[in-house]
């Protein structure tokens, strides 16, 4: 019976073992973790989204309160055009975020980064040219490509004298998508993604679908790209993500002709994951009833989560002059759009409560916003329960392990006491 252990990744020169960990912001896939899967043979994923806020808590800088300083005067004004990001602190905090990462790097993996073309920051081409390149003079090993169609992203970095080194990636939910992504960078740049990630319907947080999602599901999904590549004589690796539970569920697709499978859910509950411990345990704790998939994102995408969390309905203020990450090339965001038109009609006494929006950077800045993927529900089913009802939290060492070795669908728990 086959192991993930018995495939192996290649990618240019390195040898792998074929199991990706998902980037997770703000902060949850953390440079420990990813650090941790690189030492173990895989490839980690930290990402850049909320950089400023990151590097703030791990290196103390300012960069937050900064800005709030420097912007104060335009938190009454709808138009937030005015708050626009310093681009040389944006390269500040991102080569402070991804060199201090690097340096801590070990073994035989890699290290990658999730760069999200949805992070606008009111300035959308620049700034996401200056986190693509300054991630590239921090030594990064590679970049993914994520929530976006990134149809100029390669144009952004081709100049760059590591282009042609960084391994660079993209998630795609259709061959639509990937078409496109082709067709405009692959002909302007001369040079070929170096693996595909092909994300299913139960993948956690923003989803590549419209409302229609539970119509797909990622096997016919890899299976139309795979053969289209197959008939364009396209030999890039396919990197299937979204509802892989098991080594066995990765073992099916390694089977298929998948060349590793991207992983995140399972790593949520881990020492080494950022959330807060008692986050971990709602994750643990969550039932299939109690996750859903909603549109309260300002990005347009829909997004998954556990219901009970505290973004839900909550009408705090927007602190775009703190964060504003999704604010688009006009200076306007969805959600402080929202709170204004609630506020504008209150009654004299009542808080504003916003059901159909939620400010992303608050909430995924103080983890709020409880973003999950489908078999979020399963995770009790690793690990066990302590006699004070809390789940014991698992190492990612310890993860990965069961991912790499595992058959029969089966799932090693932990040594009890």
């Amino acid at each position: 019976m086959k192991r993930v252990d018995d495939f192996r990744l290649q990618l240019g020169s390195h040898e792998l073992i074929p199991i990706m960990v998902g980037g997770m912001g703000v902060d949850i896939s953390t440079a420990m973790l990813a650090v941790e899967v690189a030492r173990l043979g895989g490839i980690g994923h930290i990402s850049d989204a909320m950089v400023h806020t990151v590097t703030d808590r791990r290196f103390h800088t300012r960069y937050v309160k900064d800005r709030l300083s420097q912007y104060k005067f335009n938190v009454g004004n709808l138009d937030k055009s005015a708050a626009q990001f310093d681009l040389g602190l944006l390269a500040e905090a991102t080569r402070l975020h991804v060199g201090n990462t690097m340096e801590a790097k070990r073994g035989p993996g890699l290290v990658f980064v999730n760069c999200m073309e949805k992070l606008t920051m009111n300035n959308p081409r620049e700034t996401l040219r200056v986190r693509l390149r300054s991630a590239m003079d921090a030594g990064i090993d590679g970049i993914t490509l994520a929530a976006g169609l990134h149809l100029g992203s390669f144009a952004l970095i081709q100049d760059h004298p590591r282009f042609h080194d960084v391994k660079l990636g993209i998630i795609v939910s259709s061959l639509r998508a990937l078409q496109l992504f082709l067709k405009k960078n692959a002909r302007g740049s001369g040079r070929l993604p170096d693996y595909i990630v092909v994300e299913g319907p139960l993948a956690g947080g923003h989803l590549g679908f419209g409302e229609d999602w539970v119509k797909y599901n990622l096997v016919d999904i890899l299976a139309e790209i795979r053969d289209w590549l197959h008939s364009e004589k396209l030999d890039i690796p396919l990197i299937p993500a979204g509802g892989i539970f098991t080594g066995s569920d990765a073992v099916k697709f390694l089977g298929q002709g998948a060349a590793a499978v991207q992983v995140a859910t399972r790593f949520t509950v881990t020492q080494e994951c950022g959330l807060p411990d008692d986050v971990k345990q709602v994750y643990f704790r969550a039932t299939e009833d109690q996750i859903e998939v909603n549109n309260i994102s300002p990005t347009g995408y829909p997004m998954r989560m556990l219901k009970e969390c505290p973004a839900l309905g909550s009408g705090v203020r927007p602190n775009c002059e703190a964060f504003g990450y999704l604010l688009d090339a006009s200076g306007h965001c969805q959600y402080a759009e929202a709170w204004e038109y609630e506020k504008a009609n209150l009654q004299k006494g009542q808080k504003p409560k916003i059901w159909d929006k939620t400010c992303l950077c608050t909430h995924m800045r103080n983890f709020h916003c409880w973003t999950c993927g489908h078999y979020t529900w399963r995770l009790k089913e690793t690990s066990l329960r302590e006699s004070d009802g809390r789940y014991r939290l698992l190492s990612a060492e310890h993860v990965f392990r069961d991912y790499q070795y595992s058959v029969d669908d089966q799932i090693e728990l932990p040594f009890s006491d």
